[in-house]
């Protein structure tokens, strides 16, 4: 029988006759992976028995455990850049995917036009983590960050279309806007204990997993899969994986696959002692188009030599003596008490877009060793409490924890401008017992003068630059206003005063609301005009 251990809470859950959990005494085992990460990675860890039954997901990095970047509206071979919205990225983890067993009804548009960026206000809520899509040459490009708020829509369920992803957990429904499916992700998402950020590049990061009680000693195998963007060589590259032709804003992001994901083993053992395992070398590679499962062997075909990119997407790390990529130890471990709480936290810097936070780190037994990790979510104009923190959204970046005592810094980027902010943390030891929740709240400064999209007062009240609407108005300004001179005066006036609008209204819904409505009559003009392109 196929068993998938995904979390203690998932398995409580689904009642279910196992469950991994610590004894009274606070005694568990854990097997602990530990690697050294590349940058930009997406990294997935799973645990099979050596027959190839698949046992349980281990650590998936929240792009595709929260975020649901393998099953998202839009076509997977869209182009990608900054915090990209849109497509679903079969592509990223394809020989997990096809081996864990479970599937899921596959997002798209709300309007069917799953090769379109552009999509219709009234099917778009405000965006809590990816930004619009972006052209290479804009500024945003470089710093990675949104420019302003935006919306997106965020799709509904084909279950004619079955996905090996599970859909983004991190939102709630908009009434009115939303599809009704919306409301479902969470409870579809079985990733979300087993999720955590990104590792941080060139730094050794473990992974500890809480081993179910009921999971017999013995040999298992230790699988990981790691995926990365734009990770061309001279077989993977945008000629021999191009972008899509014939689409609408195909100048907006690069082609993005590169080579395909590699993938690691390490067969080891689960005993009454500790036992360790390692592996330096990758053992194949997934399917560039991520339609099957089937594991490639090692060819010439993937970089080996380049920290950093292909095979080399987990470098090489010594310690204790021995050089590997990834390493296993399986052993019991003792918690005699939960974790302590952090303390005095605080906001030390707040901009427009980030917040530096600092606290002081607990210990792992009270006030007694390092702690695991820390659980760290925000949510924007609500209170966190213990009864909503699973529900807000993890930060992206992974805090590696201090010795008790010592200040721990974290940076929350792509906030908005004028926004009250509530942020929770907590830290967890080796059997994921929890300590107490840490809370603050601060509120970003306003938007700085001038600081605007370029498609001003439309794309304000509309929220992004590529809403159908602003499209439509674009088309007309190029295609009949500009073709006479009263038109040309019109669009310079324009151009000359709204700026300084649109970046009133862009801070206000009820401002935005309102100008849509005037904007409307125009829209529906519009809307009945042929324009040349």
């Amino acid at each position: 029988m196929r068993r998938r251990l995904l979390s203690p809470a998932l398995l409580a859950a689904a009642a279910l006759p196992f469950a991994p959990a610590a004894s009274a005494a606070n005694e568990c085992r854990v097997v602990e992976t530990t690697f050294k990460p590349a940058d930009k990675l997406q990294i997935v860890v799973w645990l099979e028995d050596p027959t190839g039954g698949f046992i349980g997901t281990v650590f998936v990095t929240d792009g595709v455990g929260r975020r649901g970047i393998g099953n998202r509206p839009g076509r997977f071979d869209f182009n990608s850049g900054p915090s990209w919205p849109y497509g679903r990225r079969v592509t990223t983890f394809p020989v997990w995917a096809h081996r864990h067993g479970d599937t899921f009804p596959t997002l798209v548009f709300q309007n069917g036009e799953d090769s379109n960026l552009s999509h219709p206000f009234s099917h778009s809520s405000q965006e809590s983590f990816y930004c619009r899509p972006l052209r290479p040459d804009e500024p945003a490009w470089d710093t990675g960050s949104c420019a302003s708020a935006i919306f997106t829509d965020k799709g509904k369920l084909d279950t004619n279309q079955p996905s090996l992803y599970p859909p983004r957990e991190d939102i709630a429904r908009v009434e009115g806007i939303d599809d009704l499916s919306v409301s479902m992700f969470d409870t579809m998402n079985p990733l979300d204990m087993v999720s955590g950020a990104t590792p941080t590049a060139d730094l050794p990061y473990s992974v500890t997993w809480p081993i179910p009680t009921d999971l017999t000693p013995g040999d298992y195998v230790l699988w990981m899969e790691v995926a990365k963007e734009f990770d061309h060589n001279a077989t993977y590259n945008p000629t021999s994986y191009p972008e899509p032709t014939g689409i609408p804003w195909a100048e907006y992001g690069e082609p993005y696959r590169g080579q395909p994901s590699v993938v690691y083993n390490v067969p080891f053992t689960i005993g009454t002692d500790a036992t360790s395992a390692s592996s330096s070398a990758y053992v194949g590679y997934g399917n560039p188009d991520g339609t099957d499962g089937r594991l490639n062997p090692p060819d010439a075909t993937i970089e080996t030599s380049t920290p950093g990119s292909g095979a080399a997407r987990l470098l090489l790390h010594t310690d204790s003596g021995s050089t590997f990529r990834v390493r296993v130890v399986a052993r019991p471990e003792l918690d005699v008490a939960d974790p302590g709480a952090a303390t005095e936290l605080q906001a030390i810097s707040v901009d427009q877009r980030s917040a530096l936070l600092s606290f002081v780190a607990p210990g792992d037994d009270g006030e007694i060793g390092t702690v695991t990790g820390y659980e760290i979510r925000y949510r924007a104009t609500s209170p966190i409490t213990d009864a909503n923190f699973a529900d807000s959204s993890p930060i992206a970046t992974a805090i590696e924890p201090d010795e008790p005592g010592q200040i721990q810094d974290v940076e929350i980027t792509n906030l908005l401008p004028q926004t009250t902010y509530y942020v929770g943390v907590r830290a967890f030891d080796d059997c994921r017992n929890y300590g107490p929740l840490a809370l603050i709240s601060f509120t970003t400064p306003e938007r700085t003068t001038g600081e605007v999209d370029a498609c001003f007062v439309a794309t304000a009240a509309y929220g992004t630059a590529m809403a159908n609407e602003v499209s439509m108005l674009r088309s007309f300004r190029d295609g009949i206003l500009r073709q006479s001179v009263l038109g040309e005066l019109f669009v310079e006036t324009y151009y000359t005063v709204g700026p300084a609008f649109s970046t009133t209204i862009d801070h206000s819904d009820v401002l935005r609301q309102a100008a849509r409505a005037e904007m409307a009559p125009l829209v529906d003009l519009v809307r009945g005009l042929k324009v040349e392109e």
